[in-house]
């Protein structure tokens, strides 16, 4: 039998392994991965080379599907940011595979088939595999003990050894497959073993730690903060800024990290007018009486509903918006809660509004807030043979009749046939009536608390109590669901709207050379006109977009920002629409990594230019007074009380001051002394220090040492790979192959 059905038989969960769903890529042709195609980019580059389209969809495909399962199994709805972040976990797992791969070669780390079955076995030091658990779980007691581990490495030394010698090619990638996965997981186990080796911390480095902890100063100060002067009053010349520029532009703070781009955009919302509003609420009025006099609500739904599922008896429960299972029901406002209580049954409730649709309902009843039931099944796995049944039939009458509350939980564990719960006592909690099939949540939603019976459903007999019900219910509703949208009028005087703005904002650009002014003009012109103006930063070499919903709008504000002609300046030709609004953009800014232009730079430049002339004002004025009583008095401030250490340097309600702190801890300010006026990240202190606190004598600092290794440690992997990352100089290039770059 291959592997892959056996370990179905051991309820070994494999699609539940860390990358599983990416063994089949993981085994594939490494040498395939890159280099093919044309063009200089492809999807995306690792270390100057193309990673293969091919063996990305391939991956993208697998990873969608195991994603898709996993929301299907949770009863979740699979959305296209779910398809997003899926793809984009492909596209990370092929990074870092081939980052690693090329990590495990450099350094010779290989796994050999003595290791590879100690691995899988547990034997010469190796402990279990949590992936491998199933195997050696002690099936009547749940826990694994050293016999147990004895008959599961036989079970799994033949259920390999079969595989192995299989003759089909599926098979034989089924083995191949799974050889490679955990030879790939050991290899990644010794690399991080081995880089955390090489994790030392000193104990000039632990002193250090403990010092900057248990060292402190009691302090008094005044703070004048710079928000005192109004931005206004502070004069910067375009000769000063300049000057500034030279000076500081070689600062590493400036430095552009990366090649990238600024996109400036703002969003003209397309709303519904007078006119559609009242043709709205006359197609709703319409639709109510339809509603109300329907005797065929399911066809009323499916032609109506923008939203076509009705949904049969418990199912059509709804559920209060921010209820943790919004996603599996339908939802009504949390203010409706009383409204629909009071509603009779087969009345209307609504419209009302839940994101940006309108809801009609109807109310079919109600069903309890939650259930809290226990069971034991018999299962008939949908069997239609009669012998089956009335053989299973037979065994539950026999356990429903034995069966009592004080017994429930040991028949449970004996008999029942549902994994699920049967470690549980046979308990489900906190579910509602439509999470269960049919019969049994119907039971569940009826019977008397306490009482044992029986009903059958498709998996079979359960034996059911019924523990707790709350008193609290949910509407079941069947709902028809409307869009408000604007009339193809509404939408087309939108567009000539953006179309005037957008011709306005060209011919003022025109004109102007400066990328400075361009920028300005450009805000100007949004800000007057009541917009908001968004930038976005996009990195070339990862450029992710957000504040955009559709793709052809993402992919114009993409194309604006990375042709081939792409200059800082350039505004898009045409509105864009996107969804129920139009975006009209600018490419404000294109910037090389490392020392910036002037431009770049040149607002937060003056922000700081600004800052330091409030701060030698400050201190010019305070300067001039004698002692933290007086400064206080003059200037109306209050003598503020802190105790500071090196490692959390907070003054008080003042914030952050990591450079005030380093003063005080600098030996140059004595106890009892007071400083000069000192320059801080919100204003000018002048500080006394009232006493210092030693730290307690020691030569042993073996907590802080083993903090900061625990720090390191914990931090390794995470760390390690950005550093891989950055050094290979990763180009995601997925959202501009291949209209824009490839």
């Amino acid at each position: 039998m291959a592997i892959i059905g056996k370990i179905r038989d051991k309820s070994w969960l494999i699609v539940g392994f860390v990358g599983i769903a990416m063994i089949a890529f993981i085994l594939g042709d490494y040498n395939r991965m890159f280099g093919l195609g044309e063009g200089s980019y492809g999807i995306g580059l690792v270390a100057g080379e193309k990673i293969d389209i091919e063996d990305y969809n391939a991956l993208t495909e697998r990873v969608q599907n195991q994603e898709r399962n996993q929301k299907q199994q949770e009863n979740k709805p699979f959305t296209d940011e779910d398809l997003e972040a899926a793809n984009d976990k492909a596209f990370s797992f092929m990074v870092d595979s081939t980052l690693l791969q090329k990590e495990y070669h450099s350094l010779n780390i290989a796994v050999s088939d003595r290791e590879f079955t100690a691995y899988l076995m547990a034997t010469e030091g190796f402990s279990v595999l949590q992936d491998l658990n199933q195997f050696f779980v002690d099936k009547a007691t749940g826990v694994i003990s050293e016999q147990s581990i004895k008959s599961g490495r036989v079970q799994l030394q033949n259920t390999l050894t079969k595989l192995k010698a299989a003759k089909k090619a599926e098979e034989k990638a089924q083995w191949e497959g799974t050889k490679k996965y955990f030879t790939d997981r050991r290899k990644n186990e010794k690399y991080f073993s081995l880089i955390a080796q090489g994790i030392y911390i000193t104990k000039v480095e632990a002193r250090e730690e403990y010092l900057s902890k248990k060292e402190a100063k009691n302090i008094q100060f005044v703070t004048r903060r710079y928000s005192e002067i109004n931005n206004a009053e502070i004069k910067i010349s375009d000769d000063e800024l300049l000057s500034f520029y030279e000076e500081h532009k070689a600062d590493k703070k400036y430095w552009n990290r990366s090649n990238n781009r600024e996109i400036r955009l703002f969003d003209i919302s397309i709303k519904p007018s007078k006119a559609d509003t009242l043709a709205f609420d006359k197609k709703i009025a319409k639709l109510r009486q339809d509603f109300l006099a329907s005797s065929n609500d399911s066809a009323l739904v499916m032609k109506e509903s923008e939203m076509r599922n009705y949904l049969p008896g418990a199912r059509a429960i709804a559920v209060p918006v921010g209820h943790p299972k919004a996603n599996q029901y339908m939802t009504y406002p949390m203010d409706y809660d009383t409204i629909i209580k009071r509603t009779a049954i087969g009345q209307l409730v609504g419209p009302y509004r839940v994101s940006d649709a309108f809801y009609l309902s109807k109310l079919l009843g109600f069903s309890p807030a939650k259930i809290k039931a226990r069971h034991l099944l018999i299962a008939t796995n949908n069997s239609t043979d009669s012998k089956l049944l009335a053989s299973k039939k037979k065994t539950a009458d026999s356990l429903l009749a034995a069966i009592n509350k004080t017994n429930f939980a040991e028949l449970v564990k004996k008999y029942s046939d549902d994994p699920g719960s049967k470690d549980k006592g046979g308990e489900y909690a906190d579910f509602l009536e439509g999470d269960m099939v049919k019969e049994f949540g119907g039971y569940c939603a009826t019977a008397p608390i306490g009482k044992i019976g029986m009903v059958k459903t498709d998996f079979g007999y359960h034996i059911i109590e019924v523990l707790e019900r709350d008193a609290n219910r949910f509407p079941i509703l069947v709902t028809i669901v409307k869009s408000f949208k604007a009339s193809e009028e509404t939408v087309a005087n939108s567009e000539s709207e953006a179309n005037m703005l957008l011709g306005k904002i060209n011919r003022k650009l025109s004109g102007l050379s400066d990328i400075s002014k361009k920028t300005a003009a450009f805000d100007t012109l949004g800000n007057r006109n009541g917009y908001f103006i968004r930038p976005i930063k996009l990195e070339d070499n990862n450029p992710t977009m957000y504040g955009i919903s559709t793709k052809i709008a993402q992919d114009r504000v993409l194309e604006l920002a990375f042709n081939n002609e792409a200059e800082a300046g350039d505004l898009m030709q045409a509105p864009i629409r996107d969804e129920d609004k139009y975006i009209i953009a600018m490419l404000s800014l294109v910037t090389q990594k490392g020392e910036p232009q002037f431009h770049e730079v040149k607002e937060r430049m003056k922000t700081e230019l600004i800052e330091d002339k409030k701060a030698k004002r400050l201190i010019n004025e305070m300067t001039k007074i004698k002692g933290l009583n007086a400064v206080a008095s003059k200037f109306n401030a209050v003598v503020e009380q802190a105790q500071v250490t090196f490692a959390n340097p907070s003054m008080g309600n003042s914030g952050f001051e990591p450079e005030i702190v380093g003063a005080l801890f600098s030996g140059l300010v004595k106890d009892g002394q007071t400083t000069l006026p000192l320059k801080g990240k919100s204003g000018v202190y002048i500080v006394k220090i009232v006493s210092s606190q030693k730290a307690p004598s020691t030569a042993i600092y073996k907590e802080e040492k083993d903090q900061l290794t625990a720090m390191v440690k914990s931090n390794l992997q995470a760390s390690l790979m950005n550093s891989l990352r950055k050094s290979a100089e990763v180009v995601d290039n997925r959202k501009l192959y291949p209209n824009i770059r490839f």
